[in-house]
């Protein structure tokens, strides 16, 4: 088999997997489009308004895509390293990129899954509107944007255990929500916390996909920051990867 039939036979099996267990996808799946529906349907002077209603979905959008990066990534190695079937399999002879690009492959569908209520409750009960065009150009931005949320999650799933990893998840997914602006508008912070909050991947996101939609000018600090934090990460991440490598199979 090639490379491409190993990686989409192994994303399809992943999915089946996480899919057995659907308390797992509540997380991802249910919660942002609850918190569009429960915090910002209400508020009709958000709502009605299409620019800041465009934005709320937006925000939950960035933070529907981080969730399933964070969950799936952080939780599902920090697991799968505890399982004798982890060893296992790399011992088989497939190429290890062809079990990266699944692990990829399935969260960006699972991620994919989890914008869709959003983008529905919002196209349905707010004033949320976008030329079709920018839809796309927002989604290729939030495949862009999720990438720091990927290596985050590997880092926390190569570096600690399974019961442990849930609970930094959870600490990293609701800090880099609230002070990202991914739940209260950056508009009303404070201007230490406004600060702060420009140097965090989530507020980076939401900014990033916000220009991607609704256009307008990108501030400098936004791309740098992206580029930076998966740079950063990434490399950490494979730090982190060749370390388990070696004290596991050496």
């Amino acid at each position: 088999m090639s490379t491409l039939s190993l990686t989409v036979l192994h994303a399809r099996y992943s999915i089946i997997e996480t899919a057995r267990i659907p308390i797992a996808l509540i997380g991802s799946l249910v919660f942002p489009a609850l918190a569009l529906l429960f915090f910002v349907v209400p508020n009709r002077s958000v709502a009605d308004d299409p620019m800041f209603a465009t934005q709320a979905v937006i925000s939950l959008s960035v933070f529907a895509v981080m969730t399933n990066a964070l969950f799936s990534f952080g939780l599902t190695i920090a697991e799968n390293r505890e399982k004798p079937w982890d060893p296992y399999l790399r011992t088989l002879p497939a190429p290890g990129v062809a079990r990266v690009l699944a692990h990829v492959l399935a969260t960006g569908t699972l991620g994919l899954a989890a914008i869709i209520p959003v983008i529905v409750i919002g196209a349905l009960f707010t004033a949320a509107t976008a030329p079709l065009i920018n839809v796309v150009l927002g989604m290729i931005a939030l495949a862009v944007a999720g990438l720091p949320f990927m290596f985050i999650g590997i880092c926390i799933g190569y570096s600690m255990p399974s019961k442990a990893a849930i609970a930094v998840v959870q600490v990293v997914m609701f800090s880099f929500a609230f002070i990202g602006g991914l739940f209260l508008p950056p508009q009303l912070f404070a201007d230490w916390l406004n600060a702060i909050s420009a140097f965090t991947p989530s507020r980076q996101a939401r900014e990033f996909v916000i220009w991607a939609v609704q256009g307008g000018s990108l501030e400098w600090w936004v791309w740098v920051g992206l580029i930076v934090w998966t740079a950063v990460t990434f490399v950490l991440a494979l730090v982190l990867f060749r370390r388990d490598e070696g004290r596991r199979y050496r």
